[in-house]
This record gives C-alpha cells, structure tokens and sequence, in this order.
C-alpha cells in the first residue's frame, strides 16, 4: 500500500503599500508565495505547483500575479526596508496589474 498526496505551504514574501484595485484604498498588502509539495508517506518530495498573489488588507480581495512580477515587488520592498532602517517597506514604481477588461490596475501608494 502506498500512501501519497499534496500539501500546501504559505509564505509571507512582503508587506507592501499599493492602492487597492478594487477597493481603491490605498492600504498594506502582503506578497504571498504558495506552493503545493508531492507527498509520499506523508513526506513532502518535491513541489509541483509554485502561485503568488498580492492580498489587500483592507478588503481582503487577493490578486494572481506572475512570478517575475512578484519578484520584483520584493525586491523593490526589500531595498525601501534597507533605506528605511527597518523590515519591509513601501514599494515603489510601476506594478502593472490585470489585463484591459479586467479590474483596474493596482498601482503603488505614493
């Protein structure tokens, strides 16, 4: 008998400050990577499925974004932190959300 499966992980990547697309508030959103591990025996082996996405705080509406994207919004909170003397920071610069016919573009608080 073999005993295999999945198991989600969630990781917290950023705090960032971005003006919500669809709330339109201004407000902190967490940068979150979740991925999904093969298991065999209960022992996680190897991931299959890697998704990130921005979560907005206010309103908790949760945005998929690709993993260049998501790399750069951390990036660029990291190097905010670092000249902040501090954790996480805001985020600057362009951050295009959504394709045209799709909710409006998230874009960074200022």
């Amino acid at each position: 008998m073999i005993i295999f499966g999945t198991k989600g992980y969630l990781y917290q990547l950023a705090i960032l400050t971005l003006v919500c697309g669809r709330c339109g508030t201004p407000a902190a959103h967490t940068l979150r990577k979740r991925v999904t591990k093969f298991t065999l025996f209960f022992v996680p082996l190897f991931p299959f499925s890697t998704k990130y996405a921005t979560q907005c705080t206010f309103c908790g509406a949760e945005q998929q974004i690709p993993q260049a994207q998501a790399e750069q919004l951390e990036a660029q909170a990291h190097m905010q932190g670092q000249g902040q003397g501090q954790g996480y920071g805001q985020a600057q610069g362009q951050n295009p959300y959504g394709q045209p016919g799709q909710p409006p573009q998230q874009q960074p608080y200022q």
